[in-house]
């Protein structure tokens, strides 16, 4: 009933007096509002004062040389250029929503995560979509959406304050891992404080590469670890890891196939592994992290980043 009610309110006349206020204050007077609108000034005048009567204010102060909003108009004019673009990007999206997703889009993707799990999905979405061309790149570093034009980005870790979009994908469990080959010849740590005396496969993107966190109930652990090989690329890791050259801190979904085929075993499956923020995500605190789909705040989504968002939130479910 509210919304009924303002629709009566705002008749076309009210609408067509809103326009006019919002042209004189964006040309700086009546005369350069008339010509951009193709009207005569004194119609102008006429419905921005009959704004003014019907609101019981003042908008405009009016010289003869300029006109000036008062502040009751320039509150009133950010209102309403933000109703508008409200309603118009209402009517792009419903049109939007009618229509085939086409065009080209932008995907920033994490480099191991968008390689295992999303790229194999990516002619899937294609043939579902035609219309769309894709332009995906795989990189851990942390790109600005706005600046270089990504429609969306899947991002891993804690998100920093932003006035980015975000839909959580799946929580990123971390878990502490080992060949049985290297097992059998190390033997199987049994308390945190153990891995000190194991090889351990190093990941520089975490904020403290050589410096793993555990919990268990009230129990807290730190330990310092070294080993043979620091590297940037995940799959690097665990591709040693899988050759027994020593115990990998990781997300389940990276080595999840090999956890599944017995390639690899957890280790200190009792423990919550707490270590492991990655540098970009510009936090090294303790707890839980997740991967999110993000993209720019703008009010309209096109309908090609709408169809991808909702397509890999579906495939990406269950968890990988």
């Amino acid at each position: 009933m509210v919304l009924l009610q303002i629709m009566h309110e705002l008749s076309d006349q009210g609408l067509e007096e809103i326009a006019a206020f919002l042209a004189v204050l964006d040309s700086g007077g009546f005369a350069p509002a008339a010509r951009g609108m193709g009207r005569d000034a004194s119609v102008l005048s006429r419905r921005v004062s009959a704004l003014e009567r019907r609101l019981g204010v003042r908008l405009l102060e009016r010289t003869t040389r300029r006109v000036t909003p008062t502040e009751a108009g320039r509150r009133f004019a950010d209102r309403a250029r933000m109703a508008l673009t409200l309603l118009a990007d209402a009517e792009r999206e419903a049109a939007d929503a009618g229509a085939v997703p086409q065009g080209t889009l932008r995907l920033s993707l994490p480099e191991a995560f968008g390689r295992l799990w999303v790229a194999p999905l990516l002619f899937d979405f294609l043939t579902a979509f035609p219309g769309v061309r894709i332009e995906a790149f795989y990189s851990d570093r942390f790109v600005d959406l706005v600046g270089e034009g990504f429609d969306l980005a899947i991002r891993i870790g804690r998100l920093p304050d932003s006035s980015l979009v975000a839909r959580r994908l799946m929580v990123d469990r971390r878990l502490i891992c080992a060949a049985p080959s290297y097992l059998a010849q190390r033997g199987m740590p049994r308390e945190p404080a153990d891995l000190a005396g194991h090889d351990a496969l190093l990941f520089a993107l975490f904020a403290s590469p050589s410096e793993w966190r555990f919990a268990r109930g009230r129990e807290r652990a730190r330990v310092r670890v070294s080993g043979p090989l620091l590297t940037d690329n995940a799959e690097s890791l665990l591709h040693a890891a899988v050759a027994g050259k020593g115990l990998m801190m990781c997300s389940e979904w990276l080595a999840g196939r090999e956890l599944a085929d017995g390639r690899l075993v957890p280790v200190l499956p009792d423990w919550t592994v707490e270590g492991g923020a990655r540098v970009d995500m510009n936090s090294d605190a303790d707890g839980e992290t997740a991967i999110h789909l993000v993209r720019p705040s703008g009010r309209f989504i096109a309908g090609k980043t709408r169809a991808f968002a909702d397509w890999i939130t579906e495939r990406l479910s269950p968890p990988p």
